[in-house]
């Protein structure tokens, strides 16, 4: 982590671009200035007297996610699933009335799941609904793909599942489980929970070497557009598959974990030194295009196991 946090993120990552990411509505903003879909936006709290009038503010709203825009590591974010009279269930069917909802609303500005302890603010977007080809490997969540992108280019690949001990939340710790995906297929390579390797998912029982990622190249394009908006040199890209919308960008990261590297059983260093060694001018020459082929075929599953 040292040689990560020396060598790549205070290296390429500038400072004074760090807001563009910490601040998950700053990044919503951003991504939806370059036209990348993002969870379309409900409503925004700011302050106390905007908790008061949450519940005029979901009329007719029976699905959302409440997050807080400073938060990290899946802390402060609420998902509900349908509504039942006066209470707002919960993906694991739990139940909340109005009060509790103002409480964790009131709870996230207060900075309680900011970084820091920061005042923060907490925004309502519209709920992602699953795709049916993930329907059998996540459960009562959406999966994300985590992808790391390094100087525009596409490194690793993750798949995270949520599982009833995440609570429905596709982090990994809290115990969602990473699928390693193969960087040129979008083929599962192995899976994990809380570092262990698994073979099914341990609440649906679905065979986790099955997965394959739909339209692979399109969302390593996505990630790479990323790097071009954010100008960030070692970024984490976060994108979810909508069943309406297809690939949204969740949120982006400058300062993305290294588990994904257990449930790839590759080390990260080598792709990142193969990139280094690229001349400069040849890297500020590839388009978008020339970063996924190259991704794709300098780093697939096909090649020896990095160390």
């Amino acid at each position: 982590m040292n040689r990560r946090n020396i060598a790549y993120i205070a290296r390429y990552n500038d400072r004074k671009y760090f807001p563009l990411v910490d601040n998950k509505l700053t990044t919503k903003m951003i991504a939806a200035e370059f036209d990348l879909a993002v969870p379309k936006l409900m409503a925004t709290i700011t302050a106390q007297h905007e908790v008061e009038r949450i519940e005029e503010m979901l009329d007719g709203i029976t699905k959302f996610v409440a997050k807080p825009a400073q938060g990290s590591g899946g802390k402060g974010i609420l998902v509900v699933h349908d509504r039942d009279g006066e209470y707002f269930v919960k993906a694991n069917g739990e139940r909340i009335d109005l009060q509790e909802l103002k409480r964790h609303l009131t709870n996230i500005i207060s900075g309680l799941h900011s970084i820091g302890g920061r005042n923060d603010l907490a925004f309502i977007e519209e709920m992602v609904e699953i795709d049916d080809m993930f329907a059998d490997y996540s459960f009562e969540g959406v999966p994300d793909i985590r992808l790391i992108v390094f100087q525009g280019i596409p490194i690793m690949g993750m798949l995270r599942l949520a599982t009833r001990a995440s609570d429905g939340k596709a982090n990994l710790h809290q115990g969602a489980i990473g699928v390693g995906l193969d960087i040129t297929t979008g083929e599962a390579i192995q899976a994990v929970q809380f570092n262990s390797i698994v073979e099914s998912h341990p609440d649906t029982g679905a065979r986790l070497e099955n997965i394959k990622v739909p339209n692979w190249p399109a969302l390593l394009r996505l990630a790479s557009l990323c790097y071009d908006v954010t100008e960030l040199g070692y970024l984490g890209c976060d994108i979810v598959i909508d069943k309406r919308y297809g690939p949204l960008i969740l949120e982006l990261n400058a300062r993305p974990g290294l588990s994904i590297q257990i449930a790839n059983n590759a080390g990260l260093v080598t792709r990142l030194r193969q990139i280094e060694a690229i001349p400069a001018r040849r890297l500020r020459r590839m388009r978008i295009d020339n970063r996924v082929e190259y991704a794709m075929r300098e780093f697939g599953n096909n090649k020896a196991v990095e160390s």
